[in-house]
């Protein structure tokens, strides 16, 4: 005699598709929920007004028009970074080597500035650092391209091993070009001449950085969305067997679309060092290659959703910094707040792809 299978009290299934309004309203709804969650630990933990820490951190990134320039780099920064990985990610080639790839057109672009900064005028040794940072970080990004069309090796552990290659050769030259002797930095290049500096636009340092990262998003939309490469990146991602099927040479799109990746990362270390540090550390990257992973899978690799995750991610950064000042908090606090706001922004994602089925006798005896 079967026995009836009993359903289980708990079924997920993937929704067939959710209203666009419906979505948001889950989105929004984590948020607020985050924000009441941050407000009791906040007075658990510290007996501080939510409200003011709150205000506090809007004032860390808005409070002053220099708070608010430099909420804007960074944006820009994290968003070039963004872009650059998002090809790859939608092809399913997890390039996690982002950080290296920045490490390594930021190396080239001091190269250039320190090795021909007297060769050279200005507008064209300019012009050598741009080739050479986008050289330098599309090289970066096509050696484990390579090694994944050729032997199907893992791009994840190839990319993050190359990051570490990259910081130690960037400690390497800056020992060799440290100013002065000794120091272990190489500290501001062409302080004096401003040789390979990029240009100031409007007197402000940081709009140059804006206005080519903005262009590099339209761009960005339109190649992933409207052209062919962009066709079969997408093609590639949702099934190489189709793609070869179909006459997609599978090898040359995933060296392609990784060569891409790295020159726009090259381009990163170049808005790094010729527009705003004007110098290279191991550190410049400053882990962006690594939030840059979370930025284009909170947009689902849209260009443009980009610069709003972006722009959440730094603003909470920024506000970290200023709580921690404020309050003489431990930095370690506003990373707190910061990680609870993501994990309701992240775990929200589930109920919009998914739903959950409760066992409609749940209560009732068998």
């Amino acid at each position: 005699m079967n026995e009836k299978v009993k359903e289980p009290l708990i079924r997920i299934s993937k929704r067939a598709g959710l209203p666009v309004w419906k979505a948001w309203l889950i989105r929004v709804a984590a948020i607020i929920i985050a924000l009441i969650v941050c407000a009791t630990v906040t007075t658990l933990m510290t007996g501080e007004n939510p409200l003011q820490v709150y205000s506090t951190m809007l004032y860390g990134a808005f409070g002053t028009p220099r708070k608010i320039w430099m909420l804007c780099q960074c944006l820009a920064i994290l968003l070039c970074i963004s872009l650059a990985v998002t090809p790859a990610f939608k092809m399913r080639f997890w390039n996690i080597g982002a950080e290296g790839q920045v490490l390594m057109g930021g190396l080239a672009t001091a190269a250039c500035m320190i090795l021909l900064g007297d060769a050279l005028p200005n507008w064209l040794l300019i012009i050598v650092m741009l080739a050479a940072s986008l050289l330098a970080g599309a090289i970066w990004a096509f050696i484990p391209a390579f090694f994944k069309a050729k032997w199907n090796t893992n791009e994840t552990l190839f990319t993050l091993m190359m990051n570490y290659v990259a910081t130690q050769l960037v400690a390497f030259f800056v020992i060799l070009w440290e100013v002065p002797k000794g120091a272990g930095k190489i500290g501001i290049i062409n302080q004096s001449t401003m040789a390979g500096w990029l240009p100031v636009i409007g007197g402000q340092k940081y709009l140059l950085n804006i206005i080519v990262v903005a262009a590099l998003t339209i761009g960005m939309y339109i190649y992933l969305n409207y052209s062919k490469h962009g066709y079969e990146i997408t093609v590639v991602g949702e099934s190489e067997r189709t793609a070869r099927y179909i006459g997609i040479n599978v090898r040359k799109v995933i060296i392609r679309t990784l060569l891409l990746s790295g020159a726009v990362c090259g381009l990163a270390g170049l808005l790094l060092v010729g527009g705003t540090d004007h110098t290279i550390t191991t550190t410049i990257a400053g882990g962006r290659g690594f939030t840059a992973v979370m930025v284009s899978w909170l947009a689902k690799f849209n260009p443009i959703f980009m610069i709003l995750t972006s722009f959440l991610l730094v603003f909470l950064d920024r506000g970290a910094s200023e709580i921690s000042t404020v309050f003489g908090l431990n930095h370690s606090f506003g990373d707190i707040l910061s990680g609870i706001i993501l994990f309701f922004i992240i775990g929200c994602e589930f109920f919009v792809s998914y739903q959950i089925h409760l066992r409609k006798n749940a209560g009732k005896e068998d």
